[in-house]
């Protein structure tokens, strides 16, 4: 009984010394030099990262492009004179709208990559249809009926849109602009079956309501105006099973073919 008495009284004095020890405290002085210390270190580790060309950017990553030197060179010259400076002062937004800004970029992301890698992820446009202008010359031009490139031919692959306007047209041109037809011609490129697309089919727009496709076999469709492309491009798809000089979707519920 004695031995828990004193265990007991010995657990008590160790606590009551616990109690009167005083806490450990810094003086002002010690707060302040402390302070000034973290206040250094931080502003050094900002020099660093922010004005020293320890963390400069190095290299500019551009992934997405699709071995176009031309379209390298002008996202290049896009992002500018930022990327010879600190990584971490780099504007992500501006260089990501400069880079859109190019005229065969659809959409980029832009990051950095720690320490000296600033990188570029681009989705080009790609084009649905090429528009023959006056001057022989063809306009690429991507689903949404945007212009991006203009060469001497057109892409393979890719349907080519001739302008033919007849005269009610040409007399109605105030009415429905050419930019109109045009863009109506795309909508019905866009929408072809990947089948006839890939032939690169020629569509001559004589009006709004007269798009007629010319296959590469010879053979002609009537498709009549950009409306219901969906549909004409199903019911056009059931047709070509049938050899045909001609083929007719204007009023796709109610097909017809000849010749």
């Amino acid at each position: 009984m004695a031995e828990r008495l004193d265990a007991a009284r010995v657990e008590e004095a160790a606590e009551d010394d616990e109690e009167e020890r005083p806490a450990l405290r810094l003086s002002r002085r010690g707060i302040l030099v402390l302070g000034g210390l973290g206040a250094a270190v931080l502003g050094l580790l900002g020099w660093v990262v922010f004005f020293s060309s320890a963390l400069d950017v190095q290299t500019v990553a551009i992934q997405g492009l699709q071995d176009d030197q031309q379209t390298v060179d002008q996202v290049r010259a896009a992002i500018g004179p930022v990327q010879h400076g600190p990584l971490a002062r780099v504007d992500l937004d501006a260089v990501q709208h400069r880079v859109q800004a190019v005229p065969r970029v659809a959409k980029a992301e832009v990051w950095r990559g720690w320490p000296h890698t600033l990188r570029v992820k681009v989705i080009e446009r790609q084009p649905v249809a090429a528009v023959k202008g006056t001057d022989g010359k063809f306009t690429q031009m991507d689903v949404t009926g945007v212009s991006f490139a203009t060469e001497p031919t057109p892409p393979p692959g890719v349907p080519v849109v001739q302008l033919q306007l007849s005269r009610p047209a040409q007399d109605a041109i105030s009415v429905i602009p050419q930019s109109a037809l045009v863009q109506g011609a795309v909508t019905v490129a866009a929408g072809l079956p990947t089948e006839v697309a890939k032939q690169a089919p020629s569509l001559l727009v004589r009006s709004y309501d007269d798009i007629e496709l010319r296959l590469a076999g010879g053979a002609t469709v009537r498709w009549g105006s950009p409306e219901q492309t969906d549909r004409k491009a199903r019911v056009l798809l059931a047709l070509l099973k049938q050899k045909a000089a001609n083929y007719d979707v204007s009023a796709p519920d109610a097909p017809a073919i000849s010749g």
